[in-house]
C-alpha cells in the first residue's frame, strides 16, 4: 500500500489548479534536511534520528519555477535581502497561498535546474544565489552566490516521496 500523496489545490484566478508534491532531498554528500530550532539543517541522520528528516513540499508554478516548503507546505523557503546580505529564511505561509503573479511572492520562487541525476535551486528574487549546504554536517541550509566553491554543495538528489 502506498502512502497518499500530499496534494493541495491553489487556484489563482483563471489558472488551472496546481499540485503540491512531497519530495525527499539530500545533497551529493548524502546529507538530508532536518529542522533544529526553527532552522533547516543538513546532516547525516541515522537510526531513530531518520524520522527527523524533513520532506520538501514543492509546487511547480511553470516549467522550471517552484515554491519550496516543509511541514505540509506551512513553512516556505524564501530568499531575503537585507542590506548587502542575502539569506535563506523559513516563513510561516501556506505554500498554496503563494502566486507566481505576485511580486511580493517572488522571494519564495526558486528556479529548478536538472543536470543529470542532480537538481539545483536558484533564487528567482536574487539571481545567482543557489540553495546550498556546507561540507560539514549539521550546518544550516543556506544560499551561496559561488556555486562552484568547494566549501558548499549546490547539487541535490530529489525524489518524489512514496
Amino acid at each position: 500500500m502506498t502512502a497518499p500523496r500530499a496534494e493541495a489545490t491553489c487556484r489563482p484566478p483563471g489558472r488551472r489548479p496546481c499540485k503540491m508534491q512531497a519530495f525527499r532531498i539530500w545533497d551529493i554528500n548524502q546529507k538530508t534536511f532536518y529542522l533544529r530550532n526553527n532552522q533547516l539543517i543538513a546532516g547525516y541522520l541515522q537510526g531513530s534520528n531518520t524520522k527527523l528528516e524533513e520532506k520538501i513540499d514543492m509546487v511547480t508554478t511553470d516549467l522550471h519555477n517552484v515554491f519550496l516548503g516543509i511541514h505540509g507546505g506551512k513553512l516556505c523557503l524564501s530568499c531575503v535581502k537585507s542590506g548587502d546580505n542575502i539569506k535563506l529564511q523559513l516563513e510561516e505561509i501556506n505554500i498554496t497561498d503563494l502566486s507566481k503573479n505576485k511580486e511580493q511572492d517572488k522571494r519564495f520562487t526558486f528556479i529548478r535546474s536538472e543536470e543529470g541525476p542532480t537538481t539545483s535551486f536558484e533564487s528567482a528574487a536574487c539571481p545567482g544565489w543557489f540553495l546550498c549546504t556546507a561540507l560539514e554536517a549539521d550546518r544550516p541550509v543556506s544560499l551561496t552566490n559561488k556555486p562552484e566553491e568547494s566549501l558548499t554543495v549546490t547539487k541535490f538528489y530529489f525524489q518524489e516521496d512514496q
